[in-house]
């Protein structure tokens, strides 16, 4: 299957999501703590297989930029220093198809890690 590829993407600072639009006419709204705690950087995915790192306290989490890499990724630079992932098409596909599916168990190993979610005003 050929994944789709990036038409447009829009960073939202106000609503803190980043809009990615696909040729295939799809179009999603990613909130940033999403991306961050779902970073594809070593530092995040770990070194082997697994769940890698579970990252926590980004719910207030900006980005500064959003840099073009080639024409299959882009880095998205974090408010927290953070800009180490490489967001690639497929990746970032990935992560808007299946967000209901990975944003549950993010929350569930958050919960089993005992770690409470803040909530950060809008």
């Amino acid at each position: 299957m050929i994944e789709p590829a990036i038409e447009e993407i829009k960073l939202r600072r106000r609503s803190r999501v980043l809009e990615v639009a696909f040729d295939d006419g799809m179009r999603y709204a990613l909130p940033f703590e999403y991306l961050r705690v779902h970073s594809p950087s070593a530092e995040v995915q770990g070194h082997g297989g697994g769940e890698g790192v579970l990252v926590v306290d980004k719910e207030g989490v900006g980005i500064r930029a959003v840099e073009p890499v080639g024409q299959y990724a882009v880095r998205l630079v974090f408010d927290d220093g953070h800009d180490s992932g490489l967001y690639t098409w497929k990746y970032l596909h990935e992560l808007a198809v299946q967000h209901e599916r990975k944003w549950a168990e993010y929350l569930a190993r958050c919960a089993r890690a005992g770690h409470v979610r803040r909530h950060v005003p809008t």
